[in-house]
């Protein structure tokens, strides 16, 4: 498992251990390092993405059920836009889905540039940017950084499963499956 190399690991550790963000290694984050208990995904057992979203972290799961890497991510905003003759309420959805398609390189999308997007809701992906804030700044999508998304975009054949959620959403797969309450 790993959160990946430079400052946006630290990131990433710091989003997920609800720390300080601001990517400073010092001595207090490097004993806080150390003494950390490794990430597991919220429903295990299989190859998937988990995108929590009150952490603002991306974990990707690997076939075994273990949490293979985190990425810092900024999310959908939840505030109203008016940009580019568009509107409407930046929002990431909660829950299961699929991606669906997927480009490699950069795709132009009426809001903006995509890095490798990965399609997974009506127009969403999770993408790369030059910008992934350490608070929720999309119009929904779910942006890593540039650095991370061509690596990204292999790990995620389209049908890779992407569950969305904040603590009060999260659904595990069997009772997703069985329609159980």
């Amino acid at each position: 498992m790993g959160y990946g190399q430079g400052p946006n690991a630290l990131i990433a550790f710091q989003k997920y251990e609800s720390r300080q963000v601001n990517g400073k290694l010092n001595r207090e984050e490097f004993e806080a390092i150390t003494n950390a208990t490794a990430p597991k995904p919220r429903d295990p057992g299989y190859k998937h993405v988990e995108v929590d979203l009150d952490r603002q972290v991306l974990l990707l799961i690997d076939e075994n059920g273990d949490v293979k890497r985190v990425l810092p991510v900024s999310t959908g905003s939840n505030k109203q836009y008016h940009e580019k003759g568009m509107s409407g309420l930046a929002y990431t959805p909660r829950g299961r889905f699929k991606i669906y398609a997927k480009i490699a390189g950069w795709r132009e999308s009426p809001l903006g540039m995509l890095y490798y997007p990965n399609y997974f809701s009506d127009g969403l992906a999770i993408h790369g940017n030059s910008s992934v804030p350490d608070s929720p700044e999309s119009h929904g999508c779910i942006r890593v950084p540039n650095s991370a998304a061509p690596d990204l975009f292999k790990q995620l054949p389209v049908g890779t499963i992407v569950l969305i959620y904040d603590k009060q959403s999260f659904v595990p797969a069997k009772d997703w499956v069985t329609g159980k309450q």
